[in-house]
This record gives C-alpha cells, sequence and structure tokens, in this order.
C-alpha cells in the first residue's frame, strides 16, 4: 500500500467525504462569532453604526426582493390630473399606497430604514440599561416607525403628527411580539409536586405516562400507597404498572414506608 494514499472510510476520503454546506456553515459561524466578539470591544458609537449599517444592509436586500417578486405597482396608483384639488385625506392615501406599492428600490429603502434604525436603536438602549426588554424593543420600534413615515411619505400632511402616529403603531406591535415570545419562549414551571414521580418515569423509562399520575392526582405523597388497581384506574398499561410497582418495593425509602 502506497503511504498517504487515500483508504476506504477514512483518511483523504474522508476529508473528501465531508458536506461542503457544514463546512461553509461552520466558517460562517467562526467569522460570526470573531466578528462579535470584536464589535462588544469597540465603543458605543461604533458599535451602533455598524450594527444599523449591517441591519439596514440586511433589510435592503430582503426588501429588494420581495420588491422583485410583487413588481412597481405604482404606475397602477398613480396621481390623477386632479390631485392638487383632491381632500387631504383623500390624497394621504393615494401617497401611502404609493409607498407601499414601489419597486425593488423603493421596498429596499423602506426595509433599510426599519430594520437598520430599529438595531441601532436597540443596541444604544442594550449597551445604556444593560438588559434587552420589552420597554427597549418599544423605543427602538417607535423609532424605526416614525423614521419610515417621514422616508417613505406615508400620512396626511402633518408630517410630525404621521411619524408620531406610525412610531407608535411600530412600538405597539412590536411590544406585543415580544411579550408574545417571551412568553412562549420560557420554560413550563416545574410541578413540585410530582417531583419524585418525574424522577421515577424518567429511570424507567416511562415519560409518558407522567400525564396519567397528574390525571388521577397521583403525587410524590401517593407514592408508598401506589398499588395495582389505583395505577389501573388512570389507564396505565400492565408492563408499565409491573415496572413500577417493582422499583417502589425496591426503593427503601419507599420500601418502609410502604410495609407501614
Amino acid at each position: 500500500m502506497v503511504v498517504g494514499a487515500p483508504t476506504k472510510g477514512g483518511g483523504l476520503m474522508g476529508q473528501a467525504e465531508q458536506n461542503p454546506i457544514a463546512v461553509v456553515q461552520a466558517k460562517f459561524k467562526e467569522v460570526e462569532i470573531r466578528f462579535r466578539g470584536w464589535l462588544a470591544k469597540q465603543s458605543l458609537p461604533v458599535e451602533a453604526a455598524v450594527v444599523t449599517a449591517t441591519s439596514g444592509a440586511q433589510g435592503a436586500a430582503i426588501g429588494a426582493f420581495m420588491g422583485t417578486l410583487t413588481g412597481d405597482a405604482s404606475s397602477l396608483v398613480t396621481p390623477p390630473p386632479n390631485a392638487a384639488s383632491l381632500n387631504p385625506d383623500a390624497l394621504a392615501s393615494l401617497k401611502q399606497a404609493q409607498a407601499l406599492a414601489g419597486g425593488p428600490l423603493v421596498q429596499a429603502r423602506n426595509f433599510a430604514v426599519m430594520t437598520g434604525v430599529n438595531a441601532g436603536i436597540s443596541c444604544v438602549m442594550r449597551r445604556l440599561r444593560g438588559k434587552e426588554d420589552v420597554q427597549s424593543s418599544m423605543v427602538a420600534a417607535f423609532g424605526s416607525g416614525a423614521l419610515f413615515s417621514l422616508v417613505s411619505g406615508m400620512g396626511g400632511p402633518n408630517q410630525a403628527a404621521n411619524a408620531v402616529t406610525s412610531g407608535l403603531f411600530f412600538a405597539l406591535v412590536q411590544g406585543g411580539i415580544f411579550q408574545l415570545g417571551q412568553k412562549f419562549s420560557q420554560p413550563p414551571t416545574e410541578d413540585v409536586f410530582y417531583t419524585k414521580t418525574r424522577s421515577m418515569l424518567s429511570n424507567l423509562g416511562l415519560q409518558n405516562y407522567e400525564k396519567n399520575f397528574k390525571k388521577g392526582l397521583l403525587t410524590d405523597s401517593t407514592l408508598p400507597l401506589l398499588t395495582d388497581s389505583a395505577l389501573r384506574d388512570v389507564k396505565i398499561p400492565p408492563g408499565p404498572r409491573l415496572l413500577i410497582l417493582d422499583h417502589l418495593d425496591r426503593n427503601p425509602e419507599l420500601k418502609e414506608r410502604r410495609r407501614v
């Protein structure tokens, strides 16, 4: 055998068979970690500027892609010849439709403003307050909504009022989304009345029957009193019942209490 030649299932052959996508993902992750480490060492203005620019670039790419898919529909909502004589509310609605119906460039601008400003303000709030909570999220959303209103020209003739209204709308939506995310991301509260029961079932590989115990209110305090009929009443099959009763009989602490 030639030294260094590829062998089946190992050596050079194993390296050649590496998943190229996994290699690229690993490299990208490594670059991301280094970038975040470098960014964390920078001053607040530098970090905020970099975060705003990168997030804005990502938003612009997303907006351009979406604008390419939807096409430029702004030509369908061009103002009529007598636009100057239109009711201010009607003219505001027309501008709003134009702002939302633009092509790739318009959508890229809109998304860049929303994502960039939101990320930049979130970065500043996180550095100043030392945490990321619903208040910081709503402040960032208010800023992005207000600036989006000014850039896109949405709303009526009073740009200041439109900016405040849009900012408040963005803040309320972002606050609701943040609260929902916090609610669903939190792990379920540990039920202290079934700690020993959960441990026993886990050791026996019978975790699926924890709901049966809870349905029958068979808490930890009832473990020494468990019988075959009690387990049958909560619809636990014969096999798992035998394993549970055998485990209780082998447990020194529970065994003594079961005898009393």
